[in-house]
């Protein structure tokens, strides 16, 4: 007897399908093919378990399970579900009815419970595309599905219910969630605020500017001085995720398997701080079997590199094409993959080893050349892609024992939500979201300097020897300036204020 069940497999971000052929006949023996990988291999022991122990005998057959396409990989333990699904309808303990319109996945334990997989969500989107009616997944994973509509997604706790599911017998009801109820209700939820930083006002007013046109930052500072502080109240002053962009930053939390269990849609942009330990791979993404990495699960969000000279050169080395491009490409032997990573990149770190390099009260004890391979950690291609360049002095005292309030993140986010609905009318139907990812061919177009803007620029360009990477930054950040101002054109005071934030390389990277 042969029977069909439908799952699916994850490459990238998308889930292709995978149709499982199980055939019953004479004899005892059970094959698998269709390039499983140990996990499916092993899935033939987890599933006599999980039949037995269910209250179901396993057929004493030969099975021959075929997991088509046979070209593509399969990986992991999502498989257990159909597979035993499969094998218990060629035994007449499932009616095949609902088979053909239903796609499931699950791991078993060996007591018949389901356990959460990765990749829920895409393989929702997939099980949609393909016209399923039916999906179902383990519990923990249906709010994470239920967020695709027109589609019944059940969450399942025991392969028991799976089965008298199918066979119409009751057992489990479809989820349904109000997405945009919760995803709306989310978005102003925030651990940190600004109100909580004294002093600093010169830095907070570079993370607004920053902030409101999706720029990256550096910020260079003694110890103790709040650099850490602020990059982590960043998120609370940036505009909302919107449905689209929340929904592909979550496909790509559900491929990492980072999602928390009984979530649905990211709400808030993520926020990642990856330890300066880190290797290429789980900075960048890849491995044997590929997953996201750090750049990529920060993507619609913010990166944060704390003692940035503590990170290995070469992996600060890779981050270059990511902030260029936007998307990482990774290609193997076995496999090629395209991950997005569109992320403000934020940087903290010491003048130099002992963190009082240039301080205004405590003396430096490095010498020279350890001051000079301190910050030569950092190359001048990744420096060039920063636009932000950020001095922290030490908090005065006085700002420390001031009991007024300071200004809250829902205030300067108010601006800088202003300045990006500038940039929403101006950028409608092309595809960017800020002034940090205007191209080259609309940059003249979009940052209209006045005379006086103009000549400033060319000065700045010619005294600093700015590259022709810096200049550009350089307008775009004006272009920010001039939208927080509500000017049409860019003015002098503008592109003044933008040039200040370009400086500092030349006070520190040129010893």
């Amino acid at each position: 007897m042969l029977v069909k069940v439908y799952g699916a497999s994850v490459r990238g971000l998308s889930a292709i399908p995978v149709t499982i052929e199980v055939n019953a006949s004479r004899g005892i023996k059970f094959f698998l093919v269709g390039l499983p990988d140990n996990a499916v291999k092993e899935s033939h022991e987890r599933i006599v378990a999980a039949v037995e122990n269910s209250g179901y005998r396993f057929p004493s057959k030969q099975f021959v399970v075929n997991m088509a396409p046979a070209d593509i990989r399969k990986e992991g333990a999502g498989y257990d579900l159909p597979l035993a699904v499969g094998i218990l309808a060629t035994d007449e303990k499932v009616r095949p009815d609902k088979l053909s319109r239903t796609m499931m996945l699950g791991e078993l334990s060996l007591d018949g419970s389901l356990q959460p997989v990765k990749g829920a969500l895409p393989i929702a989107i997939k099980a949609r595309e393909m016209g399923f009616e039916h999906l179902i997944v383990p519990r923990q994973n249906v709010r994470e599905a239920a967020v695709v509509n027109r589609l019944k997604v059940y969450g399942a706790s025991h392969i028991g219910e799976v089965v008298r599911f199918l066979n119409d017998e009751g057992g489990l009801m479809p989820t349904e969630i109000d997405t945009r109820a919760e995803f709306y209700a989310q978005q102003t939820e925030f651990d940190f605020d600004f109100a909580d930083v004294k002093g600093q006002e010169h830095v907070k007013r570079a993370l607004e500017v920053a902030a409101a046109g999706g720029h990256n930052v550096i910020m260079i500072g003694p110890p103790g001085s709040g650099k850490s502080m602020m990059a982590k109240r960043l998120p609370s002053i940036l505009p909302p995720l919107s449905l689209a962009e929340s929904l592909e930053t979550t496909q790509i939390h559900s491929v990492a398997g980072k999602l928390a269990r009984e979530s649905s849609l990211i709400a808030r942009r993520p926020f990642r701080a990856p330890h300066h330990t880190i290797s290429q791979i789980a900075l960048v993404g890849g491995g044997a079997n590929p997953q996201p990495g750090e750049v990529s699960l920060a993507h619609n969000g913010v990166l944060f590199c704390d003692e940035l000279p503590e990170f290995s050169r070469s992996v600060l080395e890779v981050l270059r094409q990511p902030l260029e491009d936007r998307q990482i490409n990774i290609s193997r032997a076995k496999y090629s993959v395209t991950y997005p990573c569109s992320f403000m990149f934020v940087a903290s770190m010491n003048p130099c080893p002992c963190g009082y390099y240039n301080h205004p009260t405590k003396a430096c004890v490095c010498t020279p050349g350890q001051i000079h391979r301190y910050l030569h950690k950092i190359s001048g291609p990744l420096l060039d892609r920063i636009d932000l360049h950020i001095e922290v002095p030490p908090v005065d005292f006085r700002d420390l024992s001031n009991t007024a309030k300071e200004e809250s993140s829902a205030s300067i986010k108010v601006r800088v939500d202003a300045a990006r609905d500038i940039q929403n009318k101006r950028f409608a139907n092309t595809g960017i979201t800020c002034n940090a990812q205007i191209p080259p061919e609309m940059l003249h177009e979009v940052c209209r300097t006045a005379p006086a803007a103009d000549a400033l620029l060319k000065n700045a360009f010619e005294k600093f020897g700015l590259s022709a990477r810096a200049y550009d930054r350089v307008l775009k950040v004006s272009r920010t300036i001039a939208d927080l101002d509500n000017s049409r054109d860019i003015e002098a005071r503008h592109a003044a204020e933008a040039v200040r934030y370009r400086t500092l390389d030349r006070k520190y990277w040129t010893r």
